[in-house]
């Protein structure tokens, strides 16, 4: 298994992306800390959902936008496992409006949850990786955040800004053996879209190559190999998972 023995945090973890993420890391051996702001009921639910064949897994309730909490969160990590080998900065929102209709309230929510929340994840976790001199911190864009998207300015700002930290960290952190990357999914089959209309819905099928949506396991597994020895020369890349659509 290509996780053994590794120690992972998944933020946004009670579905979706982060749901399947959580589980193809326990399935490869990681013990998983599950996040997610949802409350306690969803998390354990979501914790029995990712522990498959034994993995350890453990549910945190975090609102990775209040800082208090997320350290408090890291310091429960390390004080269970010792140690912190993974971070998946999954947790995201939407609140779409276009430019003239957006509100300051909409954009600022998305900001403070899609890029201060994957700021203050990552600083809190990243004393630790380099003193032991080794991590992987994977960061969720977008397809938004390279080619932009109509309605989405508060997003694709957001995606966008998650690529340049991923850019900057991996300068920063690699020498120290802590490697950092971002995937940036197309259309996905998540909750996300439930409110979606079909017609919409198949047009955006219609604009992938693979006439279809992704699924979330499609995304967990280029996480598992980012987060595994195998990728052990990639850092500072923005691996597009979108079935071809920007072709």
């Amino acid at each position: 298994m290509r996780l053994s023995n590794k120690i992972a945090i998944v933020t946004g973890a009670a579905q979706g992306i982060g749901l399947a993420t959580a589980q193809k890391f326990a399935r490869e051996g990681a013990s998983v800390v599950v996040c997610d702001v949802h409350d306690v009921d969803t998390a354990a639910a979501a914790v029995g959902a990712a522990c498959v064949e034994g993995a350890a897994c453990i549910g945190q309730v975090v609102d990775v936008t209040d800082r208090a909490q997320v350290d408090a969160m890291v310091a429960a990590v390390k004080a269970r496992f010792g140690r912190i080998d993974v971070l998946v900065n999954n947790a995201g929102i939407t609140k779409d409006a276009r430019l003239q209709k957006m509100t300051i309230e909409q954009f600022d929510a998305v900001i403070d949850v899609n890029l201060r929340g994957v700021f203050h994840c990552t600083q809190a976790v990243a004393d630790t990786m380099v003193a032991q001199g080794s991590g992987s911190i994977l960061n969720a864009s977008s397809v938004v955040g390279i080619y932009g998207n109509f309605g989405q300015t508060n997003y694709a700002a957001t995606k966008f800004g998650v690529i340049g930290f991923t850019k900057t960290w991996s300068r920063e952190l690699g020498p120290k053996g802590v490697r950092v990357n971002a995937v940036a999914p197309g259309f996905v089959e998540t909750p996300i879209l439930a409110t979606v209309p079909d017609k919409v819905l198949q047009h955006m099928r219609e604009q992938v190559p693979l006439h279809r949506l992704g699924r979330p396991e499609e995304i967990a597994n280029v996480y598992a190999f980012l987060a595994s020895d195998e990728a052990s020369y990639v850092n500072g890349a923005v691996i597009e998972v979108s079935g071809g659509m920007t072709v």
